[in-house]
């Protein structure tokens, strides 16, 4: 047995009884989604540049950054279309933004989806490659980067194909009088209203986004090719309502140029976030200070079987009891020090198509 707070040379009689908290915690993590606006605000705003603000209302925001600025506007749009949203906005005063300045300055916070009121390729591309640096194994703060277009199919598409970033997603909605920026908020803020990571957002509501014209509304064939480039199609619904058809990340081809959909759906990449955020959280609990033995290699993976036993439950993996023969922890070959494991994770997929078939009978 061993104790953090006792320890074994005690000489003096008594009875001592530390608290261990380590095991308490059986759960897995909530999964809150933190959302960040960086957009430009008055030049005669009170807030202070580059320093994020929570905002919880559009007057807010308006007496914040100043009225109508893209702070002020596109906070409106996120709260318009999620109300309930955890939102933090950062305004900049220059005409000409650095967001590689501006995102280095959140670059350690605890943000899970980022917008940025620009949608130019070179300002996307900076905000790809925060995303990808902020969710690298060495960081682990998974997040995604949101934006959209109002333009044709095919500028939307050469957008997408230059991001391929399994973080990234854009929205696409042609000709609608809702700016780009505002639409991007709006659908930001309909990802944060989803905390099961595994879950579909076909057919959700962005309130507040105009539909467009009739002749302007793509048709089902320009969907289909739209979401073969990493673009996600909205379209106007039941009582006039703009929403999301599939939402997919920008990322189709891998570093060879092959197609690939490992990341096609947001889902997944949300889905492998909060997956690696549950297992480090129990490591973190469980082993904060451990020596490295048999039977710690056999806690390690009694706990992360335990995790993705939990994760099963709640129908964000599935078939862990088939695949548990791959959870494997070894010593490492380069380390005295270190343990290493592979955690198989078959994501739950999302149920997009039901097809089916009718046998006539006379």
């Amino acid at each position: 047995m061993q104790f953090d707070e006792i320890p074994n040379s005690i000489r003096k009689p008594g009875s001592y009884i530390e608290f261990n908290r380590k095991l308490a915690v059986r759960s897995l993590p909530q999964n809150a989604q933190n959302m960040i606006i960086v957009a430009a605000m008055a030049t005669d705003a009170v807030a202070t540049p580059l320093l994020p603000y929570f905002v919880f209302s559009d007057a807010e925001a308006g007496a914040f950054f100043g009225k109508d600025t893209p702070a002020h506007l596109m906070t409106r749009a996120a709260i318009t279309a999620n109300p309930y949203v955890r939102l933090s906005v950062m305004g900049y005063k220059t005409t000409l933004p650095d967001y590689e300045v501006a995102l280095l300055g959140i670059f350690a916070g605890d943000y899970q989806i980022i917008v940025i009121d620009s949608n130019t390729q070179t300002h996307l591309t900076v905000l790809r490659d925060h995303v990808d640096a902020a969710g690298h194994p060495l960081e682990q703060r998974g997040c995604i980067g949101v934006t959209a277009s109002t333009g044709t199919l095919a500028a939307t598409s050469t957008l997408t194909t230059a991001l391929n970033g399994g973080r990234m997603t854009c929205a696409w909605v042609k000709n609608t009088s809702t700016d780009h920026k505002l639409v991007a908020a709006a659908y930001a803020a309909v990802i944060a209203s989803e905390e099961d990571p595994a879950r579909p957002l076909n057919h959700l509501t962005l309130k507040g986004v105009v539909p467009n014209a009739v002749t302007d509304r793509a048709g089902r064939m320009e969907q289909e090719v739209a979401l073969t480039k990493g673009i996600t199609p909205l379209e106007v619904g039941p009582g006039d309502k703009v929403q999301i058809v599939r939402a997919v990340t920008t990322y189709t081809k891998n570093e060879t140029g092959a197609e690939d959909v490992s990341l096609l759906d947001l889902t997944s990449i949300r889905t492998l976030d909060f997956v690696r955020q549950a297992i480090k959280t129990r490591w973190d609990l469980r082993f904060p200070r451990e020596k490295k033995t048999l039977r710690t290699k056999g806690k390690v993976r009694s706990e992360t079987l335990d995790v993705l036993y939990k994760l099963e439950e709640a129908e964000i993996v599935e078939n862990v009891e088939a695949n548990q023969g791959g959870l494997l922890v070894e010593d490492s070959l380069f380390d005295v020090n270190r343990l290493d494991v592979t955690i198989p994770t078959d994501v739950v997929n999302g149920l997009h198509v039901l097809a089916g078939r009718i046998d006539m009978i006379l």
